[in-house]
């Protein structure tokens, strides 16, 4: 899947005290630049030090194979999908929760190469986390 990088920026979950400023402008930014609301708009994890303790790359992207700069997600590659509860104000920061959980506990065994958010046009949202 090829996508199209709108903005990104580099932070980490612990150890950023503007992580929550730093992704609201990097989601603010792209607003302007997503004047079509019928496409799906992609959150993509990347560039990871290490693990989700660590820093990483948050790039705002969408589906688009011709346009620069891009992002080069393997089609190969598996994932484990997870669905955000947007119901729930905190749908999103809770979904990573019950991902970082399963994570610590065993029972999820990330790839860290490529995850990401897919923000459908009707409002649903998943995550997708790249596992081995």
């Amino acid at each position: 899947m090829k996508l199209t990088i709108i903005n990104g920026v580099r932070t980490n979950n612990f150890n950023d005290n503007l992580l929550m400023q730093k992704i609201a402008g990097l989601w603010k930014e792209a607003s302007d630049h997503l004047t079509n609301q019928d496409f799906i708009v992609y959150g993509v994890y990347h560039d990871y030090e290490s693990d989700y303790k660590g820093d990483y790359t948050l790039s705002i992207a969408m589906e688009d194979s011709k346009s620069e700069p891009s992002l080069e997600i393997p089609n190969n590659a598996k994932y484990e999908v997870f669905n955000v509860d947007t119901s729930e104000e905190q749908g999103i920061i809770n979904t990573w929760k019950k991902i970082w959980e399963r994570e610590n506990l065993g029972t999820l065994n990330r790839e860290y190469t490529y995850d990401f958010e897919k923000y459908y046009p009707n409002g649903d949202i998943e995550i997708y986390i790249a596992i081995k």
